[in-house]
């Protein structure tokens, strides 16, 4: 079993909080960190139709049977259940207590923010990190054979391929999880809403066209997009507004949260199609700026990720929030022997915004890491040291 970098934090903060709550996409091993990092406590699931009704019809009976030291998973699915916690939490005031665990980021934080605010830490759990598959010795070779397979534990433990994988995932999250969420009814055009988000990786979001192609209005996509944002399949990158200029680009950009979920969306068939496919470049820079993601999450933190580009087409892929206002800048280059050229949108941004070059980093398919006049060139390995 390859051991979660996220656990260390769970662990830590069960130690100062009654609730721990989890929360990530389906399948990304929420239920397996918690039992195996609480082996004593109970496990249960309210997916099981005996314990959901349990805990609904007899919310006080439920949490006497379970006083303590209790994981409830996919909790979402009774949301009352949160305020009669919330009541047993204040009144016992142990720490550890229950450890809650859900794949719906919308449904289960809205019973969370409204019962158990200021009891609760809030950890997210994606696909493992890069970290974590080298450190397990499941980190494939190439980057084309990482953004191909992705992250998803079920491949490495079963010894999965990803078309045995991602298409039976794709079925089950359209068919099960869209409707709790929303009452789609064309589901199959909400498939092709996914792939043709799953097309527009690392660019600008331009909602209208995506309706248009979909043949859905500016309403229903941002809708059906709200709720891929919720179901960890999808995030927006903000544009950076600080600053400089006026002309600057407002628009957020799309990324999914794993990278082997959108090759098989655009239905890549193997990592040597990938090497000349259109969108090679922008699901590289995708798995990038996941590395950056999963770094702060594992350690339960929140990190201030935006880019920046102006009118005239100066762009920075990256810019990290983490200390003050001074954000850290990188360039994301798929290629693997470096150019100068690398760091020209990186000059561009500094000198508007008076950055030094210790700010300024360039990531490239290389492995070799340099320090270069214009700033550091780094590889991907390097982001989670």
């Amino acid at each position: 079993m390859i051991t979660r970098t996220l656990q260390t934090t769970i662990e830590r903060l069960s130690q100062k909080y009654p609730v721990i709550t989890l929360t990530g996409p389906r399948q990304s091993g929420k239920s397996t960190l918690l039992r195996h990092a609480f082996p004593d406590y109970h496990y249960i699931s309210l997916e099981d139709l005996d314990m959901r009704e349990f805990a609904s019809n007899d919310p006080r009976g439920f949490l006497d049977t379970y006083p303590r030291q209790t994981i409830l998973d996919e909790v979402q699915r009774v949301p009352s259940l949160m305020s009669y916690i919330q009541t047993h939490v204040d009144k016992t005031n142990e720490s550890g207590m229950y450890l809650l665990a859900g794949s719906h980021n919308f449904l289960l934080m809205e019973s969370v923010n409204q019962s158990l605010a200021g009891r609760t830490a809030i950890l997210k759990l994606l696909p493992f990190s890069r970290r974590e598959m080298q450190d397990g010795g499941v980190l494939h070779a190439t980057s084309n054979e990482q953004i191909y397979y992705g992250a998803y534990p079920r491949l490495y433990d079963k010894g999965l391929q990803p078309d045995e994988f991602y298409p039976f995932y794709i079925q089950t999250y359209v068919e099960r999880d869209v409707r709790e969420l929303k009452n789609i009814g064309d589901l199959s055009r909400f498939t092709r809403f996914i792939k043709l988000c799953a097309g527009r990786i690392g660019q600008l979001l331009n909602l209208s066209s995506l309706a248009v192609e979909c043949g859905i209005s500016v309403p229903t996509a941002t809708s059906w997009l709200s709720v891929l944002e919720a179901s960890y399949i999808c995030y927006l990158l903000r544009p950076d507004w600080n600053n400089f200029s006026k002309r600057l680009v407002k628009s957020p950009k799309l990324y999914f949260f794993d990278t082997g979920l959108a090759c098989s969306l655009l239905d890549i068939k193997s990592p040597e199609q990938l090497g000349t496919h259109y969108s090679r470049g922008a699901l590289f820079e995708n798995m990038v700026i996941n590395s950056f993601i999963k770094k702060a999450w594992n350690e339960g933190k929140e990190t201030d990720l935006r880019f920046w580009r102006d009118s005239q087409g100066n762009e920075v892929d990256l810019l990290i929030y983490d200390n003050g206002d001074t954000p850290t800048a990188y360039e994301i280059k798929s290629g693997a022997t470096f150019h100068p050229d690398f760091f020209k949108g990186l000059t561009k941004w500094a000198s508007i915004s008076n950055t030094e070059i210790d700010n300024l980093n360039v990531i490239y398919g290389g492995t070799i890491a340099l320090q270069t006049a214009n700033g550091r060139l780094v590889t991907i390995d390097d982001i989670e040291k």
